[in-house]
């Protein structure tokens, strides 16, 4: 019995451990700029090793359509990702070649709009222990394996959540920019009436003064 438990001690530690190697080897950029007009403003990651995960997450936040011109390309220069008009975006891909990523947003479409772009570039390895000892076969236990897996769908699942907050938090800026441009439309339209109102008063005023003089001065 006390062996079991050592074992279950041991296994949870290993899996702790696990759990926070996964997250430890990844490499996360996030940051907000904001894209002038007619700018092109680019961002670089290095892959030290081929294979790496590298995901690519962008939300433009405000200015103009709220959407933005993007280009990945890799160490040889050849295009990985790109999209023209673009709100936002989330992808994963395989660095296959050891070298320096470039993430550019390109704002040529806009001749005054500025673009603040929200984005995030990670740049994971996902490390699995090796469980067996030099010159052994012996496999995992199965237990092990199950809490294992169990992990990396909670990893899994963690990201997503991440994910869907970064999607409402977007969704909520445009909203916001959407009512406080609606507001600036009602209230310039309400000045514009109240000057056309006024404007037609003064016509009337003078209109109906003119037939007075003409009366009067006809008389």
């Amino acid at each position: 019995m006390a062996s079991f438990i050592f074992q279950r001690a041991v296994a949870f530690s290993l899996l702790v451990s696990l759990f926070f190697s996964f997250f430890a080897s990844s490499d996360a950029t996030a940051l907000t700029y904001n894209v002038a007009a007619q700018e092109k403003a680019c961002f670089y990651v290095w892959a030290d090793t081929p294979g790496k995960k590298v995901g690519f997450y962008f939300a433009v936040q405000s200015g103009g359509s709220f959407d933005i011109d993007y280009e990945v390309r890799d160490p040889r220069d050849d295009i990985v990702l790109s999209g023209e008009k673009s709100r936002q975006g989330d992808y994963v891909f395989t660095a296959n070649y050891v070298g320096e990523y470039s993430f550019c947003f390109i704002n040529d479409m806009s001749t005054f709009a500025e673009k603040l772009v929200d984005f995030e570039i990670t740049l994971e390895h996902e490390v699995r222990p090796n469980y067996q000892k030099e010159g052994s076969s012996s496999e995992p236990p199965v237990a092990l394996n199950a809490m294992e897996e169990s992990l990396f769908r909670l990893s899994g699942s963690l990201t997503n959540v991440a994910r869907t907050q970064k999607y409402f938090r977007t969704r909520e800026n445009r909203n916001s920019s959407t009512v406080i441009s609606t507001e600036n439309r009602i209230f310039w339209f309400a000045i514009l009436e109240s000057g056309a109102i006024i404007l037609m008063a003064c016509v009337q005023v003078f209109v109906v003064r003119s037939f007075f003089n003409v009366k009067k001065g006809g008389v």
